[in-house]
């Protein structure tokens, strides 16, 4: 049975962030990192930046990072971890409830690193607003996790939750011609349960570029 949640996505997130004084390793997703290594620098979205690990380790490498995120506590985190790595003028961090607003500019780089959530989220429109965010030559990067960990048995589910599948994704967005998919692909990674049960997750990657 899942668990009743807080309808307010902004509740939501601020409690999950304010529950503990860290909620994430404060290191970069491995699958932003596989991806987005070998990229030429320039200007990168952030999109659901949580506590900025991702955005920090985008500005070590020389990109201009601008990371959102809904919760006041997760930015402020953000911006401090920015700061205490000397990055601060290389990464910035705005509020916004994707879905509702949305950064302006265009990007050489938009990620969105496992952009699903248990509240009120659209989606299929903020990966669209993504997509046309990306500047002609740029990159859109879209990591989801695909299921839940093979450890936990359907009861045990925290809440219901829907995994688009890779063609889902793609279907959503219905790309014109100018965009070239460079990686569609599942990776299944070990997820032991926090008591130590071993198992496995398996998360989507999506990287395409637009070509013009």
């Amino acid at each position: 049975m899942s668990i009743p949640l807080p309808t307010g996505p902004t509740q939501f997130w601020e409690e999950r962030y304010r529950s503990s004084e860290r909620v994430w390793s404060g290191n970069p997703n491995a699958l932003l990192v596989r991806e987005i290594s070998a990229l030429e620098p320039g200007s990168a979205l952030d999109l659901g930046c949580g506590e900025g690990a991702d955005s920090v380790w985008l500005a070590s490498l020389g990109w201009r990072v601008t990371g959102v995120d809904i919760s006041p506590t997760a930015l402020e985190r953000a911006a401090n971890h920015a700061a205490e790595a000397g990055l601060a003028e290389q990464a910035t961090f705005e509020r916004h409830e994707l879905g509702v607003t949305f950064p302006e500019g265009s990007f050489d780089l938009v990620s969105a690193q496992f952009l699903q959530s248990p509240v009120a989220l659209d989606q299929d429109g903020v990966l669209k607003q993504a997509a046309e965010a990306v500047a002609p030559g740029g990159t859109l990067l879209v990591v989801m996790h695909a299921g839940w960990p093979t450890w936990m048995e359907e009861h045990e589910y925290p809440f219901d939750a829907a995994f688009p599948t890779l063609q889902d994704v793609l279907a959503a967005l219905a790309l014109p011609p100018s965009w070239q998919v460079e990686t569609l692909e599942t990776v299944e990674r070990p997820s032991p349960s926090p008591d130590g049960k071993p198992g496995t997750r398996a998360d989507n990657v999506w990287r395409l570029t637009r070509t013009s």
